[in-house]
C-alpha cells in the first residue's frame, strides 16, 4: 500500500490546475441546493479529527490510511478533519520546512482520493494558534491589515491551490466553533489556554477576547481568499450552535435567551457571503435544528451539521439517544452531517471505530447513508415560509 500511496501522491502533485465553474467536491447552487456530480446530495460523513495531526508530529504514522480504508468499505462518504497541527508548536514544520509540511498533507490527501473518501479541511482549528504564531493577540482577527490576517490569506491561498485539483476535497472550513468564544459576559475567564511549552504566550489580555465582529471579518476574509482560487466549492465556518443567548450578549453582555428571530439573525449574520454553507453542530440541544435549517433554507445555503454524536458506553440509553439523534438529521433534510468522532484515541468517551464498542455508531450511519442515496431522499429541502 505504501508504494501505491507514493504513486497517487505523485499523480495528485501533477494533476493539481486550476478548478472550473463546475468540478469535483460540493458545490451549492442559486437556490441554496447541495450539488454533488451535477445532482442534488445528501450524506453523513464522520470528523477524523486527527487523520493529519497524526502523521505531522510522526511522518511514519499513516493509519490514516488504514482509516480511509475502513469508511470506505463501510460506505461512509467524507470526513472533516482538522488541516493544521492544534498548538502554535505544531506548525512550526510548516514555518520552516513547508514542502516538508505539504508532502505529508499531500499524502493524507492522496489517501483518501485512493479510497474515494471526501475530505472537508478546516484549516484554522484553535482560535487562538495563528495570532499566536504571528505573535499577535486574538483580537486581530477583526483586522484585516494584521499579520494575523496574511497569515490567514497565505495558508489559504497555499492550501487551496494545491489541492483544488483533487477529488478528495469537497469542501473549505474556516476554524472550529469561534462562534462559541465571542462575546462571552465572562470572557476574562475563558480566555485562550497559555501552555508556554506549545508555543503559546505565558500571558493572555482583553485582546485575547473574542467578539462577533472579529470573527465574522475573518470569515469573510477567509471565504474571499478561497473564492479567488476556487470558483465553486462549499466554504462554511466550522460553527457550533449559536449560544441560545448570543444576540443579547452582543447587545447588551447577558445571558437572556434569545428568540427565534433573534437566533436566526445571529445564525445568518456569522456567515458572511461568500461563504455559501451554514455550520451547527448538534448534541444537546436536538430541538434547535429546526429552526437553524429553516433559516438556512431562507437564506438559499445548505445547512452542515458538522459535529453531532452521543458520548459514553453502549448501553441501551445511549444507543436510543443516538438512534433519535440521527434520525432527527435523516428525517429533517438536513443535506449534509458529520459524526463526531472517528478514531480518537484522546477522547475515548466519544471515540468511534469499526471494532470498538461505540462501532454500533457507524453501523448506523452506513446504513443511514443506503437510505440516503434512494432517489425518494435525495431531492431539495421543502421551502419554507
Amino acid at each position: 500500500m505504501k508504494a501505491c500511496l507514493g504513486t497517487v501522491a505523485l499523480a495528485l502533485a501533477v494533476s493539481i490546475a486550476p478548478a472550473g465553474a463546475a468540478g469535483p467536491g460540493l458545490s451549492v447552487r442559486a437556490d441554496g441546493a447541495l450539488i454533488r456530480a451535477g445532482k442534488p446530495y445528501r450524506g453523513i460523513g464522520v470528523n477524523y479529527f486527527d487523520a493529519f495531526s497524526r502523521t505531522l508530529k510522526d511522518p511514519n504514522d499513516t493509519s490514516y490510511d488504514r482509516g480511509f480504508r475502513a469508511l470506505a468499505k463501510r460506505g461512509i462518504p467524507f470526513a472533516r478533519f482538522m488541516c493544521c497541527g492544534f498548538w502554535p508548536a505544531e506548525n512550526r514544520l510548516y514555518l520552516n520546512r513547508r514542502e516538508a509540511y505539504f508532502r505529508r498533507l499531500d499524502r493524507v490527501v492522496a489517501s483518501a482520493e485512493f479510497h474515494g473518501i471526501g475530505l472537508i479541511p478546516s484549516l484554522f482549528w484553535h482560535r487562538s494558534t495563528v495570532p499566536d504564531l504571528v505573535y499577535e493577540p486574538c483580537d486581530q482577527w477583526g483586522n484585516p491589515k494584521s499579520k494575523t490576517h496574511e497569515f490567514l490569506r497565505t495558508y489559504t491561498r497555499e492550501v487551496v491551490m494545491r489541492y483544488r485539483g483533487s477529488r478528495a476535497i469537497w469542501g473549505w472550513e474556516f476554524g472550529n466553533e469561534y462562534n462559541l468564544s465571542a462575546d462571552l459576559p465572562n470572557a476574562a475567564t475563558h480566555r485562550p489556554p497559555t501552555p508556554k511549552r506549545l508555543g503559546t504566550p505565558a500571558t493572555r489580555s482583553a485582546r485575547d477576547e473574542l467578539t462577533r465582529p472579529m470573527i465574522r471579518t475573518a470569515f469573510a476574509a477567509f471565504a474571499r481568499e478561497v473564492r479567488k482560487h476556487d470558483p465553486h466549492r462549499l466554504i462554511t465556518t466550522g460553527n457550533s450552535l449559536p449560544r441560545a443567548s448570543a444576540w443579547h450578549q452582543r447587545a447588551e453582555g447577558s445571558w437572556k435567551a434569545d428568540t427565534p428571530a433573534q437566533f436566526a439573525e445571529i445564525l445568518l449574520g456569522d456567515h458572511p457571503n461568500p461563504m455559501d454553507a451554514i455550520s451547527v453542530h448538534v448534541y444537546k440541544t436536538p430541538e434547535r435544528l429546526d429552526g437553524a435549517l429553516a433559516a438556512a433554507i431562507r437564506a438559499k445555503k445548505p445547512l452542515f451539521v458538522g459535529e453531532f454524536g452521543v458520548p459514553g458506553p453502549a448501553s441501551a440509553e445511549n444507543r436510543k439517544r443516538f438512534a433519535d439523534l440521527l434520525g432527527l438529521i435523516e428525517r429533517s433534510s438536513v443535506p449534509l452531517a458529520a459524526l463526531w468522532v472517528y478514531d480518537f484515541a484522546r477522547q475515548r468517551d466519544w471515540s468511534v471505530t469499526a471494532s470498538n464498542a461505540r462501532s454500533y455508531q457507524l453501523r448506523a450511519v452506513a446504513a443511514a447513508n443506503r437510505r440516503l442515496r434512494s432517489p425518494a431522499t435525495t431531492a431539495p429541502p421543502r421551502r419554507r415560509p
